[in-house]
């Protein structure tokens, strides 16, 4: 009975983990500007136009 404990403490700790990276990701997504964002947009647009 003692292994289902750390089986579920172990599942516990990765859903924080795994929440935690999710909202790291998100506030450095959400830290550009909106002209930042337009200008990768357009160098990546331009990038995937000379692959072709």
């Amino acid at each position: 009975m003692r292994w289902w404990k750390i089986v579920g403490l172990a599942g516990l700790a990765g859903v924080a983990a795994t929440g935690a990276v999710i909202a790291r990701s998100e506030r450095r997504r959400r830290a550009y500007t909106p002209e930042e964002i337009r200008d990768r947009l357009h160098t990546r647009l331009t990038e995937a136009s000379k692959q072709d």
